[in-house]
């Protein structure tokens, strides 16, 4: 399965590959806005799980890293 393809599968359903909002940060097959992405999707599945506050921190941990690093790209 290709990195796309695999990607692709995994924001459809993210439970499907992942136990918890951690292990996505732990995937070095995806960068930062991918894992983002990933959260995202999470999010917006399972809107009532109880790992809501894990998944919202996840995200803004992840957007603040990759907002620093396109800011410090554009220097």
């Amino acid at each position: 399965m290709t990195r796309k393809k695999l990607f692709e599968d995994i924001i459809q359903n993210p439970t499907r590959i992942y136990r918890s909002p951690g292990d996505v940060l732990r995937d070095r097959r995806f960068g930062d806005v991918e894992r983002l992405e990933i959260l995202r999707a999470w999010r917006a599945l399972n809107p009532d799980a109880g790992e809501m506050g894990d998944i919202n921190a996840l995200i803004i941990d992840l957007e603040g890293r990759t907002y620093t690093a396109t800011d410090h790209a554009a220097e």
